[in-house]
């Protein structure tokens, strides 16, 4: 094969996953199943255990024993699904990555039809949701209203109702590796780098088991984080605000000085005074607030820490089929202690 060719021939499935004890036994012989079916690829199977507090290593080490294509990446702590996704992401040195959540609602069935438009030449292969079953109107409403003002707002394109459920070519993970700010929005970051990208519809499925980690709150945090990440819209918005304030007040107090000297009408007393500073006040708080999740982002990316720390790395044996086993069971884990602040 020409050196400027593109390689098709080398797979990494990255799963991040938190306190996922239950949905990983399940899970994992899907993969198996669907990667197993590729033909002329070699396939290998990463999972980053994002600090779990369950048996969720425990079950990892489990898995990996006894499928010697398994390799395990452990954090020091909880660093986030960001985070744990970088960490997954960085360790794939070649071929393409396919990410999928550890819950099991992004089907590791259609993994050959994403494999098939990476081999037509797409660099992002992403899936979008058409149904989200098991999950609430509330939940469904905001995500929606999310992805639309998040179009909007920014000039990076961010495809509606699409989470990291996506195959990336290795030169989009070149790119994505060059990208170490610390107040990560990994869907906005997979729109940034660009290529060529491909939309692949499908059917999101209920939690295979356990609960999720994202409640209303963590939602709001999250899209905040996007919105902040990607876009200085809330900052113009609140110039606007204090321009048109500042406008209404002048005209308010033409108004007042006017009565007053011409009708002789009394300056407005205390409850107009008390609407008037609370009004000025409320604007003023809010966009300071604004500036400061802007000032705080800063903040943590003038500090240089590490995006996050490997705890152990365990390496995959080979790249075989998931129904044959070695003799000695699988790879040994070894404790590490190294910095992620780095592209791997």
């Amino acid at each position: 094969m020409d050196a400027s060719e593109p390689r098709h021939d080398l797979l990494t499935v990255v799963v991040a996953a938190r306190d996922e004890a239950q949905a990983l036994p399940l899970l994992h012989p899907r993969i198996c199943a669907a990667l197993d079916g590729l033909a002329g690829l070699r396939t290998r199977v990463l999972y980053v255990d994002d600090g779990s507090s369950d048996g969720t290593w425990e079950v990892l080490r489990g898995i990996a024993a006894s499928d010697p294509r398994v390799s395990l990446l452990r954090l020091s702590r909880n660093f986030g699904k960001e985070a744990a996704l970088t960490a997954g992401l960085d360790q794939v040195g070649e071929g393409a990555a396919m990410i999928l959540d550890a819950d099991g609602q992004d089907p590791p069935e259609l993994i050959p039809q994403f494999v098939a438009r990476w081999r037509e030449g797409w660099d992002d292969v992403y899936g979008t949701r058409i149904a989200r079953e098991g999950e609430g109107w509330l939940k469904r409403g905001t995500a929606a209203a999310f992805y639309r003002v998040m179009r909007r707002l920014s000039h990076t394109p961010v495809p509606a109702d699409t989470g990291d459920y996506r195959l990336l070519s290795p030169r989009s993970l070149a790119a994505l590796a060059r990208l170490r700010e610390r107040h990560r929005f990994m869907k906005g970051l997979f729109g940034w780098v660009g290529f060529r990208s491909i939309a692949l519809p499908y059917r999101r499925a209920p939690r295979l088991a356990g609960h999720s980690k994202f409640g209303l709150w963590r939602l709001w945090n999250f899209a905040l984080e996007g919105i902040t990440s990607f876009s200085t819209a809330p900052l113009r918005a609140a110039t606007y605000v204090g321009l048109l304030t500042a406008l209404g007040a002048i005209a308010a107090g033409v108004v007042v000085v006017v009565k007053t000297l011409l009708l002789g009408d009394p300056v407005a007393g205390w409850p107009t005074m008390m609407v008037v500073i609370l009004f000025l006040g409320s604007v003023q708080l809010v966009a300071l607030g604004m500036i400061g999740e802007y000032l705080g982002r800063l903040y943590d990316e003038a500090k240089q820490r590490p995006l996050y720390l490997v705890d152990t790395w365990q390496p995959a044996a080979a790249g075989v089929s998931c129904t044959q086993e070695t003799a000695d069971g699988g790879a040994h884990a070894h404790a590490t202690s190294t910095a992620g602040g780095q592209a791997g």
